[in-house]
């Protein structure tokens, strides 16, 4: 039987207000725990983003990648220390389309591509097509491709761009064509290099970029992009050199920012940071702001809304010492710690990269101690989440928690940081701590949705965060400093000031003032939502971007 989704297909009528078609590339999406296609803070954007979309009845789809073996399985070696495990998943609510395209990867003019749909009422998204070159045909290699989410080789790290990019866009075009291509960050950026040949305008194409740290902006030899297929044809050298950086590079955020007619940053913070980082190359889009933002149905408890709604304490104390206890099951579990659910609970939980700083509250060893052993006033403290699996400096810090707290009785530290986990954690946490080095953390959304679940943000005044932050209404800022000074000294001031906030302000707030604590606690909630909620984003997406 063919498939309704191998044309421009949705099952629902489109809204008038968001009638453009619109093919939104992404290389990772957070929609669920059962599709293990995302690494972290992108995904789950991308993931709101699709479900927002659905809700909103917009003329969207998803372009994103089919990966074999997901991003990895967080497991421990024998001394409890992180250990990836790279597993094969299938799934078999995925519809083939019918829809099979070409590229050139290298020497091999015909890796086949095809097209997998996830339908909307598998998880309520807009139809999202699934891109695996794991195809009868190909060669071992090129079967290889599509295995793991930001593979460590850099041949297969330019390939995976390929597909999604050349590969996606003529799947679009076996769809039908779409009106406006949206890069949601730099990966799909060959994307834009084919459609300008196929007579896409430039008016029709925009791009997110998501962040300032160098890393994440991909910068490659351009002869060496050429050799692997990455424009979609083979350039001459005037043509490579119009679109050269730094000594015969490509740099993919500045490439997608001059082929895209519009740009946004994914929060206010952010969009000067990245006008400031491009503003010396030549023929750039205009960067704004338009922050990032999760989906409120998916990720807010629907106990925890209602009795926000109706300003309940007495039910939301019940309820969130129900949520505290199911996330100190799996404490229990992964530990043999028992949690009580009375205590103030701090987590941090979210990608591990240094400049993020896991491990800041261990920055001053003694004051640490002294304040995660106070009779008076008790503290646990949860760690989770999932280096990028070749990042050893980030597994470095891991494992440093890893053996700092393995005998500590109201220490933890979490492994399986996905979905399910991440729920469990802003829906169990009183404190949402959040630690990264000022205009390092473009927007980092997972502080929006503990907020929605009555966690209270501890943090720096950084990407999104400035928008939303009300100090001692809403949430606990640490106070800005010099973001040009010696890391090193950063890091002095900024753990000094975060164990002042936590001993003078947040602990005994907590204990000695539940009203104010409670208030603070619902204060948040109604500053998060709708402001923060993918809805939002998805449709000023429409309005500002499209």
């Amino acid at each position: 039987m063919q498939s309704k989704y191998n044309t421009w297909y949705h099952p629902y009528k489109i809204s008038e207000d968001y009638s453009k078609k619109v093919a939104y590339f992404s290389m990772e999406f957070g929609i669920d725990q059962a599709l293990k296609i995302y690494s972290g803070g992108l995904g789950f954007l991308a993931g709101s983003h699709m479900r927002s979309s659905f809700e909103l009845r917009q003329n969207v789809i998803g372009i994103g990648m089919l990966w074999k073996f997901g991003y990895y399985d967080q497991a421990r070696n024998d001394d409890q220390t992180l250990r990836t495990d790279f597993i094969e998943k299938t799934y078999d609510f995925l519809e083939d389309t019918g829809i099979e395209v070409e590229v050139k990867l290298h020497d091999n003019a015909h890796v086949k591509v095809k097209a997998y749909v996830l339908k909307p009422e598998i998880f309520g998204t807009v139809p999202i097509y699934l891109l695996s070159v794991d195809v009868e045909g190909n060669d071992f290699i090129s079967k290889t491709i599509t295995n793991s989410l930001y593979d460590a080789n850099e041949l297969t790290r330019i390939s995976q761009s390929i597909v999604l990019g050349i590969g996606g866009a003529k799947v679009v075009e076996a769809l039908g064509g779409a009106d406006v291509y949206h890069l949601n960050e730099g990966h799909a950026l060959p994307a834009l290099y084919y459609l300008r040949d196929q007579g896409v305008k430039k008016k029709q194409m925009v791009f997110t970029t998501h962040t300032p740290e160098k890393a994440g902006n991909e910068e490659r030899d351009a002869a060496h992009l050429n050799r692997c297929g990455f424009f979609g044809r083979n350039y001459s050298e005037k043509e490579l050199e119009k679109e050269m950086v730094n000594d015969g590079m490509i740099n993919y955020t500045v490439s997608a920012l001059r082929l895209a007619r519009k740009a946004n940053a994914v929060s206010k913070l952010h969009s000067k940071v990245a006008n400031d980082m491009w503003k010396s190359f030549d023929g750039i889009s205009k960067i704004i702001p338009i922050t990032n933002a999760q989906n409120q149905l998916f990720w807010q408890d629907g106990v925890i809304a209602k009795t926000w709604a109706k300003k309940n304490v007495k039910a939301y104390k019940a309820r969130k010492i129900e949520l505290k206890n199911e996330l100190f099951e799996e404490v229990f579990s992964q530990t043999g710690k028992r949690f009580d659910p009375n205590v103030l609970t701090i987590v941090w939980a979210r990608r591990f990269a240094g400049y993020k700083r896991a491990d800041l509250l261990l920055h001053d060893l003694e004051r640490f101690e002294k304040l995660i052993s106070d009779s008076k006033y008790p503290v646990q403290i949860i760690w989770a989440g999932k280096p990028y699996p070749f990042d050893f400096y980030a597994i470095d810090i891991f494992n440093h928690l890893v053996h700092h707290s393995k005998n500590k009785p109201n220490l933890a530290v979490l492994i399986g940081y996905e979905i399910d986990l991440s729920r469990k954690l802003k829906c169990g946490s009183d404190v949402w701590l959040n630690t990264p080095r000022i205009t390092r953390e473009a927007s980092g959304t997972s502080g929006m949705t503990a907020a929605m679940n009555g966690s209270v943000n501890v943090s720096t005044n950084d990407g999104w965060i400035p928008e939303f932050e009300k100090d001692g209404v809403n949430c606990f800022v640490l106070p800005e400093i010099d973001h040009k000074i010696p890391v090193w000294e950063q890091d002095n001031i900024d753990a000094d000031n975060l164990y002042n906030i936590l001993e003078t302000k947040v602990i005994p707030t907590y204990y000695d003032k539940p009203k104010n604590w409670q208030d603070i606690v619902f204060n948040g909630i109604t500053d998060v939502v709708p402001e923060f909620s993918a809805n939002t984003l998805a449709a000023k997406y429409y309005q500002k971007l499209y």
